[in-house]
């Protein structure tokens, strides 16, 4: 799905990634994350960054990036300072101090091949709302849906989630799916990745078997 990044180029894909320190929330509130995706806006504008897919949970927050020009470094400095200086607001409204965010940024650590995986990945991003927030389910719970569940339950989760998700508003897929218009900062890659997770045949497969 991806391998080490090692050459610059024009137009590379990357999955990039920040998580709270010690899985503290980076977001705890509306307001953070209003304030999240207006630097997140601005860093594209700044670096000549795109951005494809995003969704941001409570102490994580993923994004699918393209380099609009062969300068990685680029990139980098924009995490970078995307990173800091959301730390450095969210330390002043509340009076916190210390690190934030887990770790130096990295991103984008990994190149994406947009034709064969990034569909792949928009599902990953687009999920992590019904994985982690809403049905987060243990192993065990797994295990007993992935062994078969009937047709009728099956059916009736698959139409709960498809239903959280259309409503989940910290993440691009409303506007992949045109419940409201993107941003100028956000690039849908492709009309076929729209609605992906509403065509039966693969939502029930990737969402009631979760």
């Amino acid at each position: 799905m991806v391998r080490p990044l090692g050459i610059q180029c024009e137009g590379g894909w990357y999955h990039i990634t920040s998580r709270g320190n010690e899985r503290q929330p980076i977001f705890r509130d509306d307001q953070d994350r209003r304030e999240f995706l207006g630097r997140l806006s601005e860093m594209t504008e700044r670096y000549r960054l795109q951005l494809h897919v995003y969704t941001l949970m409570d102490n994580h927050w993923h994004g699918l990036l393209e380099t609009l020009e062969a300068n990685l470094s680029r990139a980098r400095r924009g995490g970078q300072w995307l990173n800091s200086g959301y730390s450095s607001w969210f330390n002043g409204r509340y009076q916190r101090a210390g690190h934030l965010l887990q770790g130096r940024f990295k991103a984008p650590p990994r190149r994406v091949e947009p034709r064969r995986w990034g569909l792949e990945l928009s599902r990953y991003v687009h999920l992590n709302p019904i994985r982690v927030e809403r049905f987060g389910l243990n192993k065990q719970s797994r295990r007993r849906n992935q062994a078969g569940v009937g047709r009728e339950l099956a059916t009736a989760v698959w139409k709960d989630r498809i239903e959280f998700l259309r409503n989940y508003r910290w993440s691009s897929y409303r506007a992949y799916i045109g419940l409201e218009p993107a941003p100028a900062w956000l690039k849908p890659p492709r009309p076929c990745w729209a609605g992906w997770g509403e065509r039966r045949s693969s939502a029930q497969r990737h969402i009631a078997s979760m």
